[in-house]
């Protein structure tokens, strides 16, 4: 395990006239987030989880560092870490960090190189891996089991199913 900072979450906009604020997790559980302790900005600042509260999409979050709703919206866009190290190992076997994926190479069933992981998103559908293409170029692949059915950390690589993936040429795009 290495002692790299892992994205917890992004403080969004302000929530009333008292210092809270909306804050979108990345956690599987959204209410944990004040459970791995303070959590820092890119800069080293210290944010402290005081309570949180469900909301729709996000969390409504009092920080002890923000009182006011100035502070508030300044501190609008800025994203929370942990150190890694703070993180439980003991993960079941279909559960994973994106930050341990990002760097994997990806391989197709016959051990094919198709590219490497260049980083994960959700833009609220689920989970899509963004994979560097050995061929050139990028490509968003969801992350299931059909289109990954295997992710293996201790090997560094994710086994990706190309066309459950959508990675093989469209038929109707090589007919002349």
């Amino acid at each position: 395990m290495n002692d790299e900072r892992v994205l917890m979450a992004v403080i969004g906009a302000p929530h009333g006239v008292r210092g809270e604020v909306r804050v979108k997790t990345f956690t599987g559980d959204p209410m944990a987030l004040g459970d791995y302790g303070p959590l820092t900005d890119a800069k080293g600042k210290v944010y402290t989880i005081a309570h949180l509260r469900p909301s729709k999409t996000v969390v409504v979050a009092r920080i002890r560092e923000i009182t006011t709703r100035e502070a508030a919206e300044a501190a609008n866009g800025t994203e929370l870490y942990v150190a890694r190290s703070a993180l439980p190992d003991d993960l079941d076997e279909d559960e994973f960090y994106q930050t341990d994926l990002i760097g994997l190479d990806a391989i197709d069933a016959a051990g094919s190189k198709i590219g490497s992981v260049r980083a994960m998103h959700d833009f609220g559908a689920g989970d899509i891996i963004e994979l560097t293409l050995a061929t050139g170029g990028t490509a968003m692949v969801p992350f299931t089991r059909a289109a990954v059915p295997q992710v293996l950390l201790a090997d560094r690589r994710i086994v990706v199913d190309p066309a459950a993936a959508g990675l093989l040429p469209d038929e109707e795009e090589e007919r002349p």
